[in-house]
């Protein structure tokens, strides 16, 4: 199932015949489950049936080209509150203080607290936990709705970003908490931090989408697990994609 703005496309495959039937529908822009339901109703046997349901979907992607995603922030080790505003010489001036484009996230969302790894991901400076309950506290006075937890060599060692995401947990209602190291467990700090800050930015939207289809498909005796498209041509469960929303960015056929 591949939905678009205009229309929802379907292709039936019968893999022990090769037998094949494409439908199209037109999409219900309200609500993109309703046109992917009918769709599914034009294959000619039940939803119940069918043994696998893949899902491409520019949810995600929509969301961040016309920046319609959810209000985030953003906690990170002090003195890197501008990391993703800087990004990686892609400023106009390369002496510059200021980036070429906006952050998804403001920067008086982006809040900073004591922590610090070497590069080898040995603890020099232990997390302040006081300073990060205090930095939630302050987020979700502020309206956002998800958090990134992005701290300076996680890749190494995501020790402090699995104790903070163990304290956003205990306050932070939504449950949309990203870390950096689960999101792009790689070096360098624009690339990890800006991946995850997407993640962030989706989550709300499309984990709501795909929990209102998932439950649609139960509904109409679907079995198994729907697959959504990555942006890289694999899929993953619904279930992931609503964790790591970032890999549909760009999802497709």
């Amino acid at each position: 199932v591949d939905v678009g703005g205009t229309n929802t496309d379907l292709l039936f495959l019968d893999p022990e015949t090769g037998r094949y039937q494409v439908s199209k529908v037109a999409t219900t822009t309200a609500d993109q489950s309703l046109a992917v339901l009918e769709g599914l109703q034009t294959g000619g046997m039940p939803v119940a049936e069918l043994e696998a349901v893949v899902h491409g979907t520019t949810i995600a992607t929509n969301a961040v080209l016309e920046r319609k995603g959810a209000r985030c922030g953003l906690i990170t080790t002090r003195g890197f509150r501008d990391v993703l505003e800087l990004g990686r010489r892609t400023r106009p001036n390369n002496y510059g203080m200021t980036g070429s484009f906006e952050p998804l996230i403001d920067r008086e969302l982006r809040l900073e607290v004591s922590e610090r790894l070497d590069a080898r991901g040995r603890v020099v400076l232990p997390l302040d936990e006081t300073e990060v309950r205090s930095a939630l506290e302050r987020l979700e006075s502020l309206g956002a709705e998800a958090v990134v937890i992005h701290f300076l060599h996680a890749y190494a060692n995501p020790i402090h970003e699995e104790r903070a995401a163990e304290i956003a947990r205990e306050i932070w209602k939504s449950g949309f908490i990203s870390t950096s190291s689960e999101i792009l467990r790689e070096v360098r700090e624009f690339e990890r931090g800006s991946t995850a800050a997407v993640n962030a930015y989706v989550q709300p939207i499309l984990a709501a989408y795909l929990e209102r289809i998932s439950q649609r498909l139960k509904d109409a005796g679907f079995l198994h697990q729907l697959l959504v498209m990555q942006g890289n041509g694999g899929t993953l469960t619904a279930q992931a994609a609503a964790r790591q929303p970032v890999q549909t960015v760009m999802s497709g056929p």
